[in-house]
């Protein structure tokens, strides 16, 4: 374990990039409020605060913009790579005062029990970040210590700064749990938290996402920030996000070390933009496009080759094909690097509102559909017919068509909600989703192409998430054209729907993963435009 004696200072010959990971001894420790109201109460002391969220997650993301005013970015290893992340990390830190990142359950909690592989724990190391762990003391005493000293011990290579402590039943219990933890543990207890039924971080329920982007969580984060104001020591702990390594990040003996994966990029946005701009990646002949790309098993167990963005002969194209992006409260589940990767590959982004009424744009040559919650606007995309109808319109004209959880969700025939009314989506999928109260799905994929597609090649896999309460079913299960098989907690599977120009799929996929992918993507957007000229 290290002390925040221990720390590495920053040097006057590289980037100090002032950094934090607020970490939990399990989900519902604490984690989100405690960001929430450093970010607050850092923010309005006049510093610049960047933002990040360890794992898949688009929610808390979601908060940490509202209240920094700058986009947060996830960090995940598993998906993208230790050597994504650190990229990912140094680009968007540069320049800020502090970046705070909000861990993901437990600190080592991840894709394995018996690594830290996709684990906040592995994101501390790779980024060599301070901890800070959060620890619910409530109905316990010197028992704090032996919680915080077993998370010292089972990974000496982390650097566990300092604790905060919540849900404390006075200010004499923080006294009795601050002095156990110091005397046994070794490092500072920086602040308290008192319990605060009042406090109330919302459920990730639907509609969540319009309600922050309202302004309507304003007051929480508010109460968030006060709440650290009256019992942490803000100083202490901008002294121990000082410490921090300077940029450029190195690669440590062990960070990363544990990440197994059957695909595992060293192309990030920038390699892949500066890759299109210097050799003319892109060009006319997509059969060849994937030629050099990788093929992995989704049992693979060792890391295999970084994949190269294939090189392809002949003349650069120029055109810059349009991605119709739909975003508003029913479609805003995106990861920034997904979008900065299609645009590094050549693409430009339009982004309309299928719930302001808007149809799909004249000029696009393709269309993303995230995720989000189309079943809380269910009626509302019903009565959009110029939506739906050009979505139709795409499938037959074969527009590459990209739709994820909720767009995919969307281009089947029906969609019931949770109180059994049933509206008429786009039919383009055979399948009618039906809402339910149970969790349908949740865990890490591999997601491996069945068939050949404008996005990948059959075998070629690309890394996401799932999360949703749906079910598709489909009218003809066994004549279905799969888009993906995909590998879980829970073993192999089929899902998706790939046919003509179309993917989809519950799979949250990180382009990050395979980067070539956004390539391959935005070269067929320029042949579907070659072909309709």
């Amino acid at each position: 374990m290290k002390s925040n004696n221990e720390t590495i200072t920053a040097t006057s010959n590289n980037q100090s990039a002032p950094r934090l990971i607020i970490a939990g001894t399990g989900s519902g420790a604490g984690k989100t409020t405690v960001t929430l109201g450093l970010m607050k109460a850092f923010a309005q002391r006049g510093l610049s605060v960047q933002g990040f969220k360890c794992g898949p997650d688009y929610i808390d993301p979601t908060y940490h913009t509202a209240v920094t005013g700058r986009a947060s970015r996830n960090l995940d290893a598993w998906m993208t790579s230790p050597a994504y992340v650190r990229e990912t990390f140094e680009k968007r830190a540069a320049g800020h005062d502090i970046s705070i990142i909000e861990g993901v359950m437990g600190l080592y909690d991840g894709k394995d029990p018996l690594s830290s592989t996709g684990s906040t724990a592995e994101i501390a190391m790779v980024t060599q970040t301070p901890v800070i762990l959060v620890v619910d003391v409530r109905s316990m005493a010197r028992s704090a210590a032996a919680i915080v000293l077993g998370f010292q011990q089972l990974e000496p290579e982390l650097n566990i700064a300092a604790v905060i402590v919540n849900r404390c039943g006075s200010a004499g219990h923080y006294t009795i749990v601050k002095k156990a933890i110091e005397q046994m543990c070794g490092i500072p207890v920086a602040g308290w938290l008192k319990r605060d039924e009042d406090l109330f971080i919302p459920e990730r329920h639907l509609g969540l996402v319009p309600a922050i982007e309202r302004g309507e969580l304003e007051p929480l984060f508010q109460r968030a920030a006060e709440m650290m104001l009256e019992g942490t020591n803000l100083d202490l702990l901008l002294e121990l996000a000082a410490s921090a390594p300077p940029l450029p990040l190195q690669c440590s003996s062990t960070a990363g070390t544990t990440h197994a994966a059957s695909n595992d990029p060293a192309i990030t946005a920038e390699t892949a933009r500066n890759s299109v701009i210097t050799q003319a990646v892109i060009a006319a002949n997509a059969a060849d496009i994937g030629s050099t790309a990788h093929t992995a098993s989704v049992n693979d167990t060792e890391h295999v080759s970084h994949p190269t963005v294939p090189h392809i002969h002949g003349k650069p194209d120029t055109y810059q094909p349009v991605i119709a992006v739909a975003r508003d409260a029913a479609f805003n589940f995106y990861y920034p690097d997904n979008l900065e990767l299609l645009e590094a590959a050549g693409a430009r982004l339009h982004f309309f509102s299928p719930l302001a009424g808007e149809g799909i744009p004249m000029e696009a040559d393709s269309i993303y559909l995230g995720g989000g919650f189309p079943e809380e606007f269910a009626a509302v995309i019903a009565e959009n017919e110029h939506f739906l109808n050009g979505l139709r319109e795409a499938a037959r004209s074969r527009m590459p068509l990209f739709a994820e959880c909720g767009g995919y969700m969307v281009l089947g025939e029906t969609l019931t909600d949770r109180e059994g009314k049933t509206y008429t989506m786009a039919g383009i999928i055979p399948a009618q989703v039906q809402m339910q109260k149970k969790r349908a799905a949740l865990g890490y994929r591999e997601a491996s192409a069945v068939q050949d597609s404008f996005l990948l090649k059959q075998g070629e896999v690309l890394r996401g998430h799932e999360f949703h309460y749906s079910t598709m079913t489909y009218r003809e299960e066994e004549r279905i054209q799969y888009a993906y098989e995909t590998n879980g907690l829970r073993g192999v599977k089929q899902e998706g729907y790939a046919a003509g120009s179309i993917v989809a799929g519950y799979t949250h996929v990180h382009l990050g993963s395979y980067p070539a992918a956004a390539q391959r993507w935005v070269e067929h957007c320029r042949l579907y435009r070659q072909q309709r000229v």
